[in-house]
């Protein structure tokens, strides 16, 4: 037995698994591995029977599959999981988690308890690529910050390297390329605010478009999606895909209801058919009263508030204002800065009633959360988790749509052995 056939299967086993997934199936440290992988010392022959089986099993150590799950993906940006649900719903098994937020970690963690095999970790920005475990599809709800493109041009003269790394360091964008470029997914899909779209003229959707499409080789689609095809409120996000080999995706395979849902499915029922959830038992609803709890309603000072405060602006001729919702209302889109005064939307609750905000658990509902997802933190958090998160509903139905063509580059994959690999960093 020849080392060249050691070597030859650690490559292979390179391009599905982590230097510390192979490290910990063949009982070595990540040093050696990475030795090996560089040529510095030799992979023994000894080891072949062990990279052979590693490569029988569809994932290692970090990266398992549940029995029935259909494909792996990775969480990135969490928040409380939104795009996870939606992903989950379609056989997906999460084996990688990334969220900065302590009290968005803690609703993650009720909701998703994962394992001894499932990596929850904070800041992604210091995480090493290479150590993020092997998946087939890369979800992330990114934050859109300033792109800087300034200095491409002058390095372009000086004959400098860029790319990528150039036009998006600095901005968490960054991160979902780094994680690309080494891991190379079947497929990714990215959600952020519409305005992406038109961000800095339009130059910063354009770095994001080439980053993908040029530097990273997949192919891309995207479109706006208003969530109210699925819940009661007007929200629109942009959904990027994309694919790693050519496909015959289409956003007409879209099944988006043409009458979405009104407020009143989601609102609390105050005729005795309102569900008693053991986990929230009476925080939101006075069940033996068969009410929302009082502490909703607008105070008397917040109210005159902010009436006078939309009446001072509809005399200037803006349309500022508080968006008062009823049973039959689609609402404006809920904000991570509805817990300061509920303004986008209030709750009609009669003429002779100050109206109230929606609980949390309605919000949960508008974004098209199950009564089984917990609210483990305070109100004021809970509002933030909901307002900053996805229409749930939407991530499924995309996840429907993306999972026929993400099955298909992986059988292709499964033909040739093993998938395409890339370094932008050689």
């Amino acid at each position: 037995m020849t080392v060249a056939a050691p070597l030859a299967l650690l490559k292979q086993a390179r391009a599905r698994f982590t230097q510390r997934e192979i490290a910990a199936h063949v009982g070595k440290d990540i040093k050696t591995v990475r030795r090996w992988e560089k040529g510095e010392t030799q992979c023994p022959a000894m080891l072949e029977p062990a990279l052979r089986d590693l490569l029988r099993n569809r994932v290692g150590t970090r990266g398992s599959v549940s029995g029935d799950a259909q494909f792996r993906f990775i969480d990135l940006f969490a928040g409380i999981g939104g795009i996870r649900m939606g992903f989950e719903a379609h056989g997906g098994d999460c084996v990688f988690t990334s969220e900065w937020n302590d009290f968005s970690t803690r609703t993650y963690r009720e909701n998703y308890p994962g394992g001894a095999e499932h990596a929850l970790i904070g800041d992604i920005v210091s995480f090493p690529a290479e150590d993020v475990p092997s998946h087939d599809v890369l979800l992330g709800g990114f934050p859109c910050q300033p792109f800087s493109i300034a200095g491409v041009s002058k390095k372009n003269a000086l004959g400098r390297p860029h790319g990528f790394e150039c036009t998006t360091q600095g901005t968490l964008f960054f991160d979902v390329a780094r994680i690309i470029a080494a891991k190379r997914p079947a497929a990714f899909l990215l959600e952020n605010v519409k305005n992406l779209l038109s961000h800095d003229k339009g130059r910063t959707f354009d770095v994001i478009l080439r980053t993908l499409r040029d530097e990273l080789g997949y192919e891309v689609h995207y479109r706006v999606v208003d969530g109210q095809h699925f819940t009661p409120q007007h929200r629109e996000r942009i959904i990027i895909v994309g694919f790693r080999g050519k496909t015959a995706f289409s956003w007409d395979d879209l099944r988006l209801p043409e009458e979405g849902p009104r407020l009143g499915s989601i609102l609390h029922r105050t005729d005795g058919s309102e569900p008693v959830l053991p986990w929230d038992h009476d925080r939101f609803f006075d069940h033996a009263g068969r009410r929302v709890q009082p502490k909703y309603t607008l105070t008397p000072n917040l109210w005159t508030y902010l009436q006078n405060y939309a009446e001072k602006h509809r005399a200037a001729g803006n349309g500022f204002g508080f968006g008062m919702a009823y049973p039959t209302s689609v609402t404006r889109t809920l904000s991570a800065r509805y817990h300061k005064d509920g303004s986008e939307i209030l709750v009609y609750q009669g003429e002779s009633l100050r109206p109230r905000r929606l609980t949390p658990r309605e919000c949960a509902r508008l974004m098209g959360f199950p009564d089984t997802f917990r609210i483990p933190v305070s109100d004021t958090q809970a509002y933030r988790q909901f307002g900053n998160s996805v229409v749930m509903p939407v991530m499924r139905e995309v996840a429907r749509i993306m999972l026929p063509h993400v099955q298909a580059l992986l059988a292709e994959d499964t033909r040739h052995g093993s998938k395409q690999t890339l370094s932008l960093y050689a």
